[in-house]
């Protein structure tokens, strides 16, 4: 699994029938200090994500494993809310936790 923050959301009213019902979410991959990576991942979210906030997503054949994406022409899947981490980094610093959404 990879570290991302969702930093928009995919709107396709046409698309793949076996993709009907899914928020599709854009996912930039981010550093343990939540630092911005230039990667940028398109992923089914199956735990009701949302913007800015910081998330796990697996890839390739992984992200079909869940429930919701089995069998499924998906090739990345949101399955965690971060909402801590607790990375002891150089000189014993811990890496910052992400910021509240608002709501």
């Amino acid at each position: 699994m990879t570290l991302g923050k969702v930093v928009g959301t995919v709107w396709a009213t046409r698309k793949d029938e076996q993709l009907v019902g899914m928020k599709l979410q854009i996912v930039q991959e981010v550093d343990l200090d939540y630092r911005l990576k230039d990667n940028f991942v398109v992923a089914v979210d199956s735990v009701g994500a949302g913007v800015g906030e910081i998330v796990l997503f697996a890839t390739g054949s992984s992200a079909r494993q869940t429930e919701l994406t089995r069998n499924k022409p998906v090739d990345a899947v949101i399955t965690a809310i971060v909402d801590k981490l607790d990375v002891p980094l150089q000189a014993g610093a811990l890496a910052q936790q992400p910021e509240p959404v608002p709501s």
